[in-house]
């Protein structure tokens, strides 16, 4: 017979759940949290959960395991009470400059209280003014904010492997921090920003550059580009009521028109370039018979940071190929070169990124051509959005648009980047037989899904390739470690610091995982629309190598010698 539970009087069947807080959620209730998160460790910080059993003890629901015909209530008088105490002492240490918060309106604490009714704190604030880390390129530190709900630190440890921030002190004092109260950007922070995504408040908040956008828009000295990450078109959209992986890529381009971008591009063209040169740097790599080290990918900055920090050894094993979005950079600055100088303008480069790390990466000295940097800004999906919203812009209303000439042609290969999997399958489709029955072999290879670590076996002519693909900076930790130890080898590996890949991506909006399975479903459906499946199919592409700007130019401008690598 089946177990099962009374959850305020209805009975809720269960099997394998965790914690009573699950099968309560099967119920229909929604319980208040504020540290739980199913793909984090139990923390059972807040209390929000508490349940009462038909003997009147209080419990956690997060922390408690369900049992055979337990009898429980969510919501009675102590309750009530208990979760008002709560929020109530939360917001007596509390910044609560709401209006002008970055997270107004989203913010799990404020969103609580108006749901508690809380109108009133009668509690003073003791807590001493902390100041605001803004060290860092990716994110912005308000301790102010911080209500040591603890799913930064276990964020950043647990699924991450980083350990740039966590407790210190204790009691009243306690506070979450990196080590020695340092700054951010002192640590070995990979600007990830996954801390951001989970933060329920506005404690941790990606840092902005809509203002600097703005002000190059309103220059009339100024020509702004502006190119779209894969990943941002199956998510901005939820931010104005559409399903999750709806395809808005098109409504995206007249969005930015609208917003007075001058020339608008698809990142995924780029992905295209990318592919070309990593696939033949993988050839070479096979030519060479170096099977010793796998070659990893180069697209994810926050992954080529983890390797910096925590694996320098690795550094010559990571491609020399730049991410897509600065190969883009460097070739939309080459192009209008010669235009802003009859012009007299200054072309700035924008790029609308689902990552936070891509601020860090723009801003690296090995991005910049004569001190300039080949990215200008880069801002999130979430600003992109307040930037649509700030004008007024009826998302849902504006009809749809193609991107501009001449790179207005990408394949489907490019725009899977976006999901894990993503780029090793473009790679392989790069050096497969040109053949319909070896896309689909690749197709179910194995290197689709939506696992942390995935493995699969290629043929290429008389060679067997063995692909590994990770999402998640701490399952590639644990791979590099077997790795290392001779446990597992690979010809090929591909890293995205975000679980999931970038549709998972911190400057995307924020979203539980059946809402990023929409978003991995809606990029494979757009490359199935693609006309051009292939990287080496597009024909922009192969024109910009024979007759344009990387004629004679394709290594020094599509690569990049990182100056942590001593050996590459």
């Amino acid at each position: 017979m089946s177990k099962y539970m009374i959850v305020d009087g209805i009975r809720v069947e269960f099997t394998d759940e965790r914690n009573i807080l699950q099968v309560i959620r099967k119920a229909g209730i929604h319980v208040p949290t504020f540290c739980y998160y199913s793909d984090l460790s139990i923390y059972g910080a807040c209390r929000m959960c508490v349940v009462e059993d038909e003997r009147g003890r209080v419990m956690a629901a997060c922390s408690t395991l369900p049992e055979d015909k337990m009898v429980i209530r969510t919501n009675t008088s102590k309750l009530h009470d208990y979760r008002k105490m709560i929020l109530e002492l939360l917001l007596s240490s509390h910044c609560r400059d709401c209006t002008t918060c970055d997270k107004n309106g989203k913010c799990r604490l404020q969103m609580l209280a108006s749901r508690f009714g809380l109108t009133h704190v009668r509690f003073k604030d003791t807590r001493p003014v902390m100041p605001i880390d803004h060290s860092s390129h990716a994110i912005v530190r308000d301790p102010g904010k911080c209500i040591l709900c603890g799913d930064c630190v276990r964020m950043c440890n647990e699924v991450q492997h980083v350990g740039a921030i966590d407790f210190a002190h204790r009691g009243s004092n306690m506070v979450v921090t990196p080590a020695f109260g340092n700054d951010i950007a002192e640590t070995d922070c990979v600007n990830c920003g996954q801390c951001a995504a989970v933060c329920p408040t506005a404690a941790i908040t990606i840092k902005k550059d809509t203002k600097n956008v703005w002000k190059a828009l309103y220059d009339q000295n100024v020509r702004t580009v502006v190119q779209v990450a894969p990943a941002v078109r199956v998510a901005l959209g939820e931010i104005f009521g559409l399903e999750p992986g709806e395809n808005s890529i098109g409504k995206i381009f007249t969005a930015l028109r609208m917003c007075g971008f001058d020339t608008v591009f698809d990142t995924s063209f780029a992905a295209d370039l990318t592919i070309m040169e990593e696939s033949k740097e993988l050839l070479e790599k096979l030519e060479r018979g170096d099977t010793e080290m796998p070659l990893f990918t180069s697209c994810c900055p926050g992954w080529v940071r983890f390797v910096e920090t925590k694996h320098p050894d690795l550094m010559k094993y990571v491609s020399t190929c730049k991410s897509p979005m600065q190969m883009f950079g460097a070739v939309i600055k080459d192009y209008y070169k010669e235009a802003d100088k009859q012009s007299n303008q200054k072309t700035v480069s924008v790029a609308v990124m689902p990552c936070t790390a891509k601020k860090y990466e723009a801003a690296r000295e090995e991005f910049k051509t004569n001190g300039i940097p080949d990215i200008d800004y880069v801002i999130t999906t979430q600003e992109l959005a307040d930037m649509i919203t700030e004008l007024g812009i009826q998302f849902n209303e504006i009809e749809p648009s193609a991107p501009d000439m001449p790179f207005s042609i990408s394949s489907g290969a490019g725009r899977i980047f976006g999901v894990t999997g993503g780029v090793a399958e473009a790679a392989l489709r790069r050096v497969a037989d040109n053949t319909t029955y070896a896309l689909k072999e690749i197709e179910y290879c194995g290197v689709r899904g939506i696992e942390g670590v995935k493995s699969a076996y290629i043929t290429l002519g008389d060679t067997a390739l063995r692909i590994g693909v990770v999402s998640g900076l701490g399952n590639a930790d644990k791979l590099i470690e077997k790795i290392k130890s001779g446990e597992e080898h690979f010809d090929f590996v591909e890293v995205m610091a975000c679980p999931m890949g970038c549709v998972g991506g911190a400057g995307q909006p924020f979203s539980y995982i059946e809402g990023k399975r929409q978003r991995v479903k809606g990029l494979y459906t757009s490359d199935k629309s693609s006309m051009v499946k292939r990287s080496n199919e597009n024909p922009v592409v192969l024109d910009l190598y024979t007759n344009g700007v990387l004629k004679d130019h394709a290594h020094e401008m599509l690569h990049v010698h990182y100056k942590t690598c001593k050996d590459n």
